[in-house]
């Protein structure tokens, strides 16, 4: 089996780099701890592994093909994108609130966090069209007719996951930082706001989008 793999190798770190919905939910989650951070990196490859499986028996091209599939994909995953960013910009509201009362406003962990963490990872990836896309119009380019495509598409697909899990877990070390600089209200109140519109703008772009 004959495969292109520095090429796409560096197709997979370009794509890992330029920013998108999966970066901000992990950036933000690792701001908010290191180890949510880390679940929604772990959240965000697990929905690629199931764009890697649908695309390797053939579902993600019955979707690509079907405006009706794409279409339902692109609204849901627009919407979570828009209910994250809301979430995050009522959060900010309660910070405001919190700081004129003189409240707590540390960010602290929980194991339900965790699970958050892991659960938007993966909706965000799962529910992003542009994942599934990547997987029939870039990943088909590396794949060789002296070999069996599925195995060649799980190859390829599993490095991406792997790359994707040493990309954000390295980010999260970078990211969680962050937590410094949250411990101020006044940061985490412009924080909170700022990642809020951002995903709300993300989502809304995605449905707009033709």
């Amino acid at each position: 089996m004959s495969v292109d793999l520095i090429g796409f190798l560096g197709v997979v770190l370009v794509a890992y780099v330029v920013p998108g919905p999966d970066f901000l939910v992990v950036v933000r989650s690792a701001a908010e701890h290191p180890a949510k951070g880390r679940a929604a990196a772990l959240g965000a490859q697990s929905g690629l592994c199931v764009h890697m499986v649908a695309a390797a028996v053939g579902l993600s091209v019955l979707a690509a093909r079907s405006p009706v599939v794409y279409d339902a994909i692109k609204f849901l995953g627009a919407a979570y994108l828009v209910h994250l960013g809301v979430r995050a910009v009522l959060a900010a509201r309660r910070v405001a609130q919190r700081q004129r009362g003189g409240g707590d406003v540390t960010v602290g962990m929980s194991p339900g966090r965790w699970r958050s963490g892991f659960a938007q990872g993966f909706l965000t990836n799962v529910l992003n069209p542009k994942a599934a896309l990547f997987f029939l119009s870039v990943l088909p380019q590396f794949v060789h007719g002296d070999g069996s495509p599925t195995r060649q598409i799980f190859l390829l697909g599993v490095l991406d996951v792997l790359v994707g899990v040493a990309y954000w877990f390295a980010l999260v070390t970078v990211a969680a930082r962050l937590r410094v600089l949250l411990a101020r209200p006044r940061f985490r109140h412009r924080w909170e706001l700022t990642t809020g519109w951002l995903f709300i703008g993300i989502g809304v772009g995605v449905a707009a989008a033709a």
